[in-house]
């Protein structure tokens, strides 16, 4: 059986000036217009000030066997920590 879905694509939505834009959901659409379209239709009805689409296949993301590696601490690269930099004098340590 073949896929007869359009392609997905991801929305992100902007409500306030200055405001980041946050994942609001998924709509299927042909191209990018029509995915605005269809994004301003599900998804602009609640004030949307912008709103931006994005294929989901270009969004690459982690997989669960990558929690450790990817996100530990990198507590083994000791010349990140502050204690091998020397202050100047006349700044202030906090």
């Amino acid at each position: 059986m073949t896929d007869s879905q359009w392609p997905l694509w991801e929305v992100f939505v902007q409500e306030e000036q200055g405001a980041p834009h946050f994942h609001a959901g998924s709509v299927h659409a042909v191209d990018p217009e029509q995915a605005l379209q269809n994004a301003r239709d599900v998804y602009g009805r609640r004030g949307a000030l912008s709103m931006w689409v994005v294929p989901s296949v270009n969004i690459t993301a982690t997989v669960p066997a990558d929690t450790g590696p990817f996100f530990d601490p990198a507590n083994d690269k000791v010349y990140r920590h502050p204690q091998f930099y020397r202050t100047p004098r006349g700044v202030k340590v906090f």
